[in-house]
């Protein structure tokens, strides 16, 4: 039967949770030539997530008036951005779906080209997809945050990101809150892309504070009690600055528990 309350999507979100621990929902509001647009969206995953969509599900609709050709294109460019820089364990699936439908309703001049309407809509969008997914990973204690900074190019961002949140090792430690900063440079330094490590700045971020753990790629004098209590909280970001230019990409992983372990030894789809 056909629902269009609240109580009805809540009820849809939580349906298709599978080993996900809580439902994932969001609303987004914004002005779109002179007309309030919403988007809303949903969606579901926790294992076998990993960057090129995933296991995941998401739905998300908006009142837009916009073209089918735009509503393809804005959702091709957030998901570079967004799905695709989510790992939970590195394992990929088939079972991915991302649809994004719109009915026109709010009542906005049709989007029919890259203009400021556009511009507008993709970043309502980018708002709505579940790059904190991560943070619900079986058996996760932690959103594990990555974010390259001072790149050359953003290809080589995105590719110091993904090594570092992929890291089983980095992984671990975040889940031990242990500030081993020698495990996100040694994730950064197999990834494939060229940098200088003698030239890298790190800082974790959490919130109980920023600190900065090494300078130029050398450990600065810090606490280490400080760093613990960072890396203790249910959102930890690490930041490398590695000083080539102006280009940065962010990831989002979680750490890596016995519950996982725990989950995936007796799992049966």
């Amino acid at each position: 039967a056909k629902a269009d309350t609240l109580e009805a999507g809540s009820d849809a979100a939580h349906a298709i949770m599978t080993t996900d621990t809580i439902s994932k929902e969001i609303a987004i509001e914004t002005e779109i030539g002179g007309k309030t647009v919403t988007l809303g969206g949903m969606c579901k995953g926790s294992g076998m997530i990993h960057p090129n969509m995933c296991t995941m599900l998401s739905f998300v609709a908006t009142d837009a008036n916009i073209s089918k050709e735009m509503l393809q294109k804005a959702l091709s460019e957030v998901v570079p951005d967004t799905y695709n820089m989510v790992s939970v364990d590195g394992d990929t699936s088939t079972n991915d779906t991302v649809l994004l439908l719109a009915n026109g309703l709010a009542g906005n001049p049709e989007i029919t080209e890259e203009n400021e309407d556009y511009k507008i809509f993709k970043e309502a969008l980018f708002e709505t997809q579940a790059m904190h997914i991560a943070g619900d990973g079986e058996g996760a204690t932690a959103l594990f945050e990555v974010t390259i900074q001072g790149a050359e190019s953003k290809e080589q961002a995105v590719t110091l990101a993904k090594s570092v949140i992929t890291s089983s090792l980095t992984k671990a430690a975040i889940f031990g809150h242990d500030a081993n900063w020698g495990r996100i440079l040694c994730a950064m330094g197999y990834s494939g892309a060229k940098f200088d490590p003698e030239n890298v700045d790190l800082y974790f971020e959490s919130a109980a504070g920023k600190l900065q753990i090494i300078t130029k790629g050398v450990a600065v004098d810090y606490s280490e009690e400080e760093a613990t209590k960072i890396l203790s909280e249910p959102k930890v970001t690490a930041t490398a600055d590695i000083h080539m230019g102006e280009a940065t990409a962010t990831a989002w992983g979680c750490d890596l528990t016995y519950d996982y372990v725990k989950i995936n030894a007796d799992y049966r789809s």
